[in-house]
């Protein structure tokens, strides 16, 4: 294959180009004597791609990270680079290199507020499930792939998507799936809405926590995240939503003391309903105040439940969101 041109060009240039932004994970990353850590910048990891369809490329180094090791604040840097991309209309798409570890945080951050846009310009995430010093590094071809998604034509309008693995997935309802497998995703449907989520003004990201639940829980759980300052709360339940009647009890205290709190599970597929009682279903997390996340796995309902608290959004905005996020065929 041949290398994908790489150009980096001055603002005053309007030529049609993609826009390549590198957040270091695996794709980057090469074996030291403290294990695997980010090495490579966009230069390097351009001249392992092709496919680009001979648009020119533009290359911006915004960080080196593991994707495991950032913060929010990293995140929502990383969607001000794609939008602020975006905002060049000679920009026919954005690539962005990023670790596997939370690509389905980010991918859905991101298509919620390019899902606002007038912009239809792809964006495109790629990754690696090996180091580039590996004996058979996936990285060059996925960004390969990621490049020709880019400059695709029948990607225009589809929002955020995931390259990798020779399969490309929508953000929303993205989930990882395998630690070594090249097809490290699925998604919960591939057909979900796309409800978009105001930018916030100014101001730190709220923060949001998300919880395990299992057989034993100790409600000291809930209970420590209340008395934390947290502004939100995302419930990995058990089966379509359901916990100990004593989270139940610590999920009322937090709702009425105005915690957002939204019931997700730790089940890939499927629909999430509330269908049981008994004191601690998911329709008694109803009962107690709490909203359920009918296809958001937990990552991503966190996710959405903090971009939505840091636009301001009440619980009537949020049950809405949440609610026109399930399937649209």
């Amino acid at each position: 294959m041949r290398p994908a041109t790489l150009l980096r060009m001055p603002s005053t240039d309007r030529a049609e180009h993609l826009v390549v932004i590198t957040t270091g994970g695996t794709v980057a990353t090469r074996q030291t004597s403290k294990g695997a850590v980010p090495r490579l910048g966009g230069a390097e990891l351009m001249t392992r791609a092709a496919g680009n369809g001979d648009l020119p490329l533009r290359v911006v180094d915004l960080m080196s990270k593991d994707s495991s090791a950032m913060s929010v604040d990293d995140q929502f840097r990383i969607a001000e680079a794609v939008l602020t991309a975006l905002t060049d209309e000679s920009v026919r798409g954005v690539v962005v290199t990023h670790g596997t570890d939370t690509m389905e945080e980010i991918t859905f951050l991101v298509d919620l507020y390019l899902a606002g846009l007038d912009s239809p310009s792809p964006v495109i995430f790629t990754g690696a499930q090996f180091t580039d010093d590996a004996p058979e590094p996936d990285g060059p071809a996925n960004l390969s792939a990621a490049l020709s998604c880019a400059a695709d034509p029948s990607a225009r309008g589809r929002g955020v998507l995931v390259a990798m693995g020779g399969t490309v997935w929508p953000a929303r309802g993205l989930f990882k799936i395998s630690t070594t497998d090249v097809r490290a995703f699925d998604v919960v449907h591939p057909g979900l809405g796309r409800p978009s989520v105001p930018r916030p003004a100014s101001g730190a990201a709220s923060r949001v926590d998300l919880l395990s639940l299992y057989p034993g829980v100790s409600p000291a759980l809930v209970a420590g995240a209340l008395g934390s300052g947290v502004a939100g709360i995302v419930l990995s339940a058990n089966g379509s939503g359901n916990t100990h009647p004593d989270i139940t009890a610590q999920v009322a205290q937090a709702t009425a003391a105005g915690l957002a709190v939204v019931v997700s599970t730790r089940v890939p597929y499927g629909e999430v309903t509330a269908t049981y009682g008994g004191g601690g279903g998911a329709v008694d997390l109803v009962d107690a105040g709490a909203l359920v996340s009918s296809w958001l796995r937990a990552p991503q309902a966190r996710m959405a439940l903090v971009a939505l608290l840091s636009a301001g959004a009440d619980h009537a905005e949020i049950a809405t969101f949440f609610a026109a996020s399930g399937p649209t065929d």
